[in-house]
């Protein structure tokens, strides 16, 4: 895990593709402050419509570090996470910088292991799907994991009664 102290932060770049140091933002994440807040500039600046970069992957460890300590199942966590995995390599997006490439695995079993522990706590839709596609996209089966993160519910149902007629919303 890239450490706050390391100067590569400075000249990495995220879903804008312009260097952000993104430790102020991980550091209010981990400090409890304005959480919401904090939470919609990380989508932002990690995952800007499908595009991320080596910062977004560099991040990780330290969404995965800050959820384990704050113990609390976020939907975020999971949703962010998953959609930066899914969008590695893909269009102009880049791979994991090789020097961080285990640190990055890591966290992404880690999570994982923590979504297990989580997903009987979760309260909510979002909270569970989110749970799944890190459990989906870890075990191999991505493209479960895309549905999960990127189509609501109603979009499913919608794709559903497409493919296979009326339903009467008994599943």
């Amino acid at each position: 895990m890239l450490s706050f102290e390391d100067p590569r932060w400075n000249r990495l770049k995220a879903g804008y593709r312009t260097p952000i140091d993104l430790r102020p933002l991980l550091q209010r994440l981990e400090s409890g402050r304005h959480p919401k807040a904090t939470w919609h500039e990380l989508w932002q600046e990690l995952y800007h419509q499908g595009d991320v970069g080596e910062g977004s992957f560099v991040a990780v460890p330290h969404l995965v570090r800050i959820h384990r300590l704050r113990g609390v199942p976020d939907w975020n966590t999971y949703a962010v996470v998953a959609a930066i995995e899914l969008a590695r390599g893909k269009r102009r997006n880049p791979e994991v910088p090789g020097w961080s490439r285990k640190a990055y695995d890591k966290a992404l079993r880690e999570l994982a292991d923590i979504g297990l522990q989580e997903l009987p706590r979760a309260s909510d839709n979002e909270t569970v799907r989110s749970i799944l596609a890190i459990l989906a996209i870890v075990h191999g089966a991505r493209t479960y994991g895309r549905v999960l993160v990127e189509f609501t519910e109603d979009e499913v149902l919608e794709l559903e009664q497409q493919a296979f007629g009326s339903s009467n919303g008994a599943g």
